[in-house]
């Protein structure tokens, strides 16, 4: 009876593994569909696959179709030249004859290069579905369009479709080390295996690529932004053509993060002064060798004068001198240069937030046509909430990619349930009246709002060598949102997170209802329990994990950002203070520098509160603080209750792992609320408002706590 048991429970694991529920196939699990009115409905529609091209991109689409339809239908869908057979689905480009004699060039012209379309359209007799695009990259969006659209028990009948992405490079920076470590990373180790590179292509790379091409990602930066000169080395760069080879049918182009002193340490040359011409022919001839291994190799991405990188500093030239020199090696080939404004030094009595706008915003227009400027979304560094960047509507010469983080450095790492989507739309949405009403940061790295032909967002890659690709579960989601939100910065966070839920765990409303809703709280509950009213960077220093306005040594000082003392607590940026608020238009600067008309999420940000100051709720600011807090720990309660509700109603392996990390989680918003309450509370000398029970321990126990905290 024990060893039959024993067999049992094997073959539970074994079947829960082939099944995919340990999370490896993300939002690509292509269920089941049991549902008979919907399956009959695809079925109809669906039953033959009209395909009259053949190229690397198109096989992939190709056998994503037939794999996911074998999976979702239990049915075959085989090839047919016949497009007037009933329950056609015809894919291609006009190179297709089959596309060719649908007479749509006029329509195809207006989606460019990675654009499409679904359609029902007449064929002979009978009607069938079409994916059409202007290249084979735009045929495979198309078709993951289509599975995304089955996967969420959408009618596909009468289906009209036309999507056209609003920003050229959209693209995932991993912070990779050739080592195999990741900087910041969460999730494992590295995905990418130098060693066995390039003669074993781990089949976790073209995994890797088919989740990136569902959402529209279309680039890769392999290595860390500090980077190792050896990225660039022959040795190296064999490596990543064989990298290139695997992503290019799913239209993920290659890029590496290239260290600015990279002629001295691997080029033997005694200086890296962009403007020494033997620098100059240094990169020319590097750029030359990268595209003589990868042809379509993307470009380089560029660290530099910041947390000691080596830069253009060095030698007194400025940011443009150094981008420049690189930029224009990259030119002939095609290539791009992303150069990071990710700047600041620990400097007693300058304000962080202010040095990226003043270092380059005067260098507008100075920057080569095939520069991007890099900004983070806001000043000081992927904080919970932080003023958006200024330099967003500031620079109106140069296109400025946004720069987010997936990888939650300052969320809690892969521990919190954090969704970021709603992060992701605050920030694209924020205007800013660069060119009047209207000029929202979605507009500015689009290229809108003053037509540049190059445009471009980034996101801080949350993935490693786990098995579910990102630690925690749910933070499979920020993955899949960047790259919708990547694709139409316009998107909506609520319709985002709902297909990610149905394709990730389940249609059921019962379960999708509940957390739909937990995610789309998610950021803020953090922001509550962390950093509330615009609060920042007062984490652990050493870890950025768990709290540590305390912190203090003589290079870093988490007072500088904070300010807490017997008057009241935050930082006075308005024009009694460090005037950061002139780096921002109207009418924005005058409602940032008003006490009375500035956000409430942001108060701490631009002013330094006194803590008897009458909020708007008529409470005091130290009370409304503290309530903040506490109101933080509580919903992560009332996101455990929720979580608990819906079991049962996946399976069990990521129900239970979700469980135990909100639970988890839930004691750390505890260690955060306790250890920032008591130590705020140590400047304001007032009592806790009623209904705050007092924190189980003394601020010498918070202040002790050593990373991960227990």
């Amino acid at each position: 009876m024990g060893k039959r048991i024993l067999l049992m429970g094997f073959c539970l694991v074994f079947l829960c593994i082939v099944r995919g529920e340990n999370g490896y196939d993300l939002w690509l699990r292509y269920e089941k569909i049991n549902d008979v009115t919907l399956r009959t409905q695809y079925r109809s529609l669906l039953a033959q696959l009209v395909v009259g091209q053949q190229s690397p991109t198109i096989k992939v689409a190709k056998d994503e179709l037939k794999m996911a339809l074998q999976k979702m239908l239990q049915m075959q869908i085989t090839e047919t030249s016949n497009t007037g057979f009933p329950g056609s689905l015809i894919i291609g480009t006009l190179a297709s004859p089959a596309i060719a004699k649908l007479s749509l060039a006029k329509e195809l012209a207006a989606l460019g290069e990675e654009g499409f379309f679904i359609r029902t359209v007449s064929a002979g007799n009978h009607t069938a579905t079409v994916i059409a695009a202007n290249k084979d990259i735009g045929v495979l969006y198309g078709v993951f369009r289509l599975l995304e659209l089955m996967q969420t028990h959408q009618s596909i009948v009468s289906i009209a479709i036309k999507e056209i992405p609003q920003v050229k490079l959209r693209v995932l920076n991993h912070w990779d080390n050739l080592n195999g470590t990741i900087e910041r990373g969460y999730a494992g180790g590295s995905i990418w295996n130098w060693q066995q590179l390039p003669g074993i292509i781990d089949r976790r790379y073209i995994d890797y690529a088919r989740a990136n091409a569902s959402v529209g990602i279309n680039g890769a930066v392999l290595n860390n932004v500090n980077a190792n000169a050896k990225s660039l080395t022959k040795e190296y760069l064999i490596k990543t053509a064989a990298l290139a080879d695997a992503l290019r049918p799913y239209g993920v182009k290659v890029y590496l993060t290239a260290r600015f002193s990279a002629p001295k340490e691997i080029g033997g040359l005694k200086t890296a002064d962009p403007l020494d011409a033997e620098v100059i022919k240094w990169w020319a001839n590097k750029a030359t060798e990268v595209y003589h291994y990868i042809p379509d190799f993307g470009g380089f991405l560029v660290k530099a004068n910041s947390e000691g990188q080596p830069g253009p500093g060095d030698y007194k030239r400025t940011h443009a001198d150094g981008a420049n020199t690189i930029a224009r090696a990259l030119a002939p080939h095609g290539g791009v240069l992303m150069w990071r404004a990710f700047v600041y030094e620990n400097k007693k009595g300058s304000d962080r937030a202010k040095q990226a706008y003043n270092e380059f915003q005067p260098l507008d227009g100075k920057f080569d046509k095939n520069v991007l400027l890099q900004p983070k979304y806001g000043p000081i560094d992927f904080q919970p909430r932080e003023a958006y960047h200024p330099l967003f509507g500031a620079m109106p010469k140069t296109p400025l990619v946004m720069e987010f983080q997936l990888t939650q450095e300052y969320f809690g790492f892969a521990t919190h349930l954090v969704y970021l989507g709603s992060l992701f739309k605050e920030y694209l949405q924020q205007d800013t009246y660069a060119k009047g009403e209207g000029s929202t940061i979605a507009k500015v790295i689009s290229g809108e709002l003053e037509e540049h032909a190059l445009s471009g967002i980034a996101g801080v890659s949350n993935m490693g060598s786990d098995v579910n690709w990102t630690g925690h579960p749910f933070a499979q989601s920020n993955w899949y949102a960047f790259g919708k939100f990547a694709w139409n910065p316009g998107a909506d966070e609520s319709e985002v997170a709902d297909n990610w839920v149905r394709m990730t765990f389940s249609n059921d409303q019962h379960f999708l209802r509940p957390v739909k809703k937990l995610m789309l709280g998610s950021r803020e509950t953090a922001v509550d329990y962390m950093t509330p009213m615009g609060l920042n960077h007062i984490m652990n220093f050493a870890t950025h994990y768990g709290p540590g306005p305390w912190y203090k040594d003589p290079n870093w000082d988490a007072w500088d950002y904070h300010h807490a003392d017997s008057v009241g607590l935050g930082v006075d940026r308005t024009a009694t203070g460090s005037n950061a608020i002139a780096q921002y238009y109207q009418p924005l600067s005058d409602s940032f520098g008003n006490i009375k008309t500035v956000p409430i999420n942001l108060l701490l940000w631009f002013h330094h509160v006194p803590w008897d100051h009458i909020m708007p709720s008529g409470d005091s600011f130290w009370n409304e603080l503290v309530m903040q807090y506490y109101k933080g720990v509580a919903e992560v309660k009332e996101m455990q209750l929720a979580w608990d509700r819906v079991e049962g109603m996946i399976d069990q392996n990521r129900f239970q792992q979700v469980k135990h990390l909100l639970t988890q989680q839930g004691r750390e918003a505890e260690w955060w609320r306790d250890g920032c309450v008591l130590y705020f509370q140590s400047f304001s000398h007032k009592k806790l408002p009623a209904g705050c029970a007092r924190p189980a321990h003394l601020l010498s126990y918070y202040k002790s706590i050593p990373f991960p905290g227990y």
